[in-house]
């Protein structure tokens, strides 16, 4: 127990997704013992060259692990649960989740080995459970996939109300609409803290309901006559039935396209939801249909590289063609950061003749998250004494902060990632400043996103590198030109680049004695400090390229 926390206190850390979108993980702890709340990951940007998948840094939890009583999973997007198989052998604690959920964990953990391990609880909807000194009711709500639970924290110290992904959809779908009565039912019992969702704060109007979507897109596919391609999230099983019922009414066949889709499909069934989801044709038959008979729903609505849609589109799948007189339809958001991604796509699809629709051209979108307007239900039915903002991008959070205290909420505070805030007793205030950072999944391999591996590739991505191989006797002389091997650097100028290098190194090397040319050490810095300064002024960049050195010595006898 920290100096600065109290056993009888109640405390909110986010280990992730506070001053970001993604990467969600949320600790709280009372009476000594810490609860855990989604495990989820992100996507890496340039600036991580050869990673995929970053996560949030556990090591301060993994320190307390056997204070920890369970970790919560509120909905199985991949930003709130796509760590888990990564990081639960670091803290090896109870895992609960609602029943769609579930069998999308059970999968990932089939896949990782780890299904016989993890100890699972299945929670049913609108379920209780106990965990250690907290009792947690899951509570459904409305966003972009089966099952997103609201979860209610009760403790001696408080009551937390963490919302998750959510929404609130008039009309929705798949699932129910969300329980007002109940809701107001949890403000009337007391809430000391709302945690809330702040990706759509900026918006002043709710986010829409799923089946306007479904009407326009109806439109939409009775207006095309040859082939209609949709990109979607693979998770969004509402807006997949929306497309498959859409393709239905206008006389179409579906096909999927991406194995995740397949997968999501699966397990929304296997739940219960989508009794009424029409059959589907495999890819390999869909092409014996007319034109106007098919609708394929695919992956890759981001323009990922190994997703469907752009396998198509580069002419990657053997049995799809996107042709002339075809429509593309991204019902989808662009994900920040993921423009000129999607942008290139979007040219691609055009050039090959397609239509490209997305949601700036109609209605073929809507949001999982709320808008101002919806905010302030919430806020009107939990009736909160303190409003802590999460899930966004640090304007994000700040804005609700300030959407709140107009709203009539008390206090409002805005954390960060390793922030310790007491909630109770006394005023909501940061006590405490945890050690955070992100781990990058390198292949097999967890390790810290600023690990030396990293650093390396990223300065070779705009430096370059040199690679100088020295063939020397036992005295340091040369035996042979060194063997230069160049990536990523220019040789285009005047001089030639290797003879460049080469007279740079003997010149170096000439001003070293002769005891430090037998040190393999010196020779070697002397080598690298000559070529990368050479390399520097053939270039004319700043930063010289990343050099090694490796030397052969040969001795006489």
């Amino acid at each position: 127990m920290s100096a600065r926390t109290q056993d009888d206190g109640l405390y909110f850390l986010p280990l992730g997704g506070s001053g970001e979108i993604g990467m969600n993980l949320n600790l709280y702890k009372t009476e000594g013992t810490w609860l855990m709340v989604d495990c989820g990951i992100s996507f890496a940007d340039n600036y991580l060259p050869g990673i995929d998948l970053i996560m949030p840094n556990t090591n301060y939890i993994e320190q307390r692990r056997d204070k920890l009583a369970g970790l919560i999973i509120t909905h199985a997007h991949e930003d709130h649960v796509g760590a888990l198989v990564h990081l639960w052998p670091r803290f090896r604690c109870p895992v609960y989740a609602t029943p769609f959920t579930m069998i999308l964990i059970r999968l990932k953990l089939g896949a990782a080995g780890l299904l016989d391990q993890v100890p699972l609880i299945e929670v049913p909807l609108e379920g209780r459970v106990d965990v250690g000194p907290f009792t947690v009711d899951f509570l459904s709500l409305t966003h972009s996939i089966p099952e997103p639970n609201a979860v209610r924290i009760t403790t001696k110290a408080g009551t937390i109300f963490h919302t998750g992904d959510w929404k609130l959809d008039p009309d929705p779908l798949v699932g129910v609409k969300t329980d007002a009565a109940r809701m107001t039912q949890m403000g009337d019992e007391g809430v000391l803290a709302l945690v809330c969702d702040s990706t759509n704060v900026f918006n002043t109007t709710a986010s829409g309901s799923e089946s306007k979507v479904r009407e326009n897109i109806t439109r939409i596919l009775s207006e095309k006559k040859g082939k209609v391609f949709c990109a979607t999230f693979s998770s969004n099983v509402a807006r997949v039935d929306t497309l498959a019922q859409a393709a239905r009414q206008n006389g179409r066949e579906i096909c999927l396209v991406g194995r995740s889709l397949k997968r999501n499909v699966a397990a929304a069934r296997e739940a219960g939801y989508l009794k009424d989801f029409p059959n589907m044709v495999h890819e390999r038959d869909a092409g014996y249909l007319p034109n106007e008979k098919i609708l394929y729903i695919c992956t890759g609505c981001q323009g990922e590289a190994r997703a469907a849609l752009m396998r198509i589109a580069e002419g990657n799948n053997r049995d799809l063609v996107i042709s002339r007189g075809d429509t593309v339809i991204f019902s989808s958001k662009i994900i920040p950061g993921n423009e000129i991604t999607i942008g290139r796509l979007h040219n691609m699809l055009v050039d090959m003749g397609a239509e490209v629709i997305t949601e700036k051209d109609a209605f073929v979108h809507v949001s999982g998250h709320p808008g101002q307007s919806e905010l302030k239900q919430m806020y009107d039915w939990i009736r909160p004494d303190i409003l802590v903002p999460v899930h966004g991008e640090l304007r994000h959070m700040q804005k609700q902060a300030e959407f709140g205290r107009a709203s009539g909420i008390r206090e409002a505070i805005v954390p960060r990632n390793g922030t310790l805030i007491r909630l109770a007793p006394g005023p909501a205030q940061i006590v405490e400043y945890a050690d955070v950072g992100r781990f990058a999944l390198d292949g097999h391999f967890l390790i810290p996103a600023e690990d030396q591996a990293i650093v390396t590739r990223r300065r070779i991505l705009y430096n370059g590198a040199l690679v100088i191989a020295l063939t020397v006797d036992g005295s340091g002389e040369f035996l042979a030109a060194p063997k230069i091997t160049n990536l990523g650097n220019p040789e285009a100028g005047i001089d030639n680049f290797e003879t460049v290098i080469i007279e740079a190194i003997f010149a170096a090397v000439r001003k070293l004695t002769t005891k430090q040319r037998t040190e393999d050490n010196r020779l070697g810095e002397a080598t690298r400090a000559a070529a990368r300064k050479a390399a520097k002024i053939y270039t004319g960049k700043e930063t010289g390229p990343v050099t090694t050195v490796t030397i052969t010595r040969i001795e006489e006898y």
